[in-house]
């Protein structure tokens, strides 16, 4: 019988992350992509707390009506990193939760790379 997508997604996930682990140094860079939007937090595994998180629905990126998803990424991926700088924090494991690194995914981490934050 074969997996649907969901099932396979959780399967791949779940191998991911028996490899990654957060820190509060270095905490964890989780990526959730819906059809609407795209989230990011920073998780520190140790301790099970969400130290900074970003998403589409920030009323910065949120009113801009005229950009397309992929744009929007882009400036969630800036703003998670300017959260981060913030909170003095400069590396971060990425996990990108079982989607593949294109489109959305791979537009988000370029972005927070070019602000500075280190993955």
């Amino acid at each position: 019988m074969a997996l649907t997508k969901r099932e396979r997604r959780k399967r791949i996930r779940q191998r991911i992350r028996k490899h990654i682990n957060g820190k509060a140094e270095k905490p964890r860079m989780s990526v959730f992509r819906s059809n609407r939007g795209i989230y990011v937090q920073l998780i520190d595994d140790l301790n099970g707390n969400t130290l900074v998180s970003a998403s589409y629905l920030e009323k910065d990126i949120y009113d801009q009506k005229d950009i397309n998803k992929t744009e929007q990424a882009k400036l969630v991926g800036k703003m998670i990193a300017k959260k981060s700088k913030e909170k003095k924090i400069t590396e971060v494991v990425f996990d990108r939760n079982g989607y593949l690194y294109h489109g959305r995914v791979k537009a988000l981490a370029d972005a927070a790379r070019e602000e500075g934050l280190k993955f």
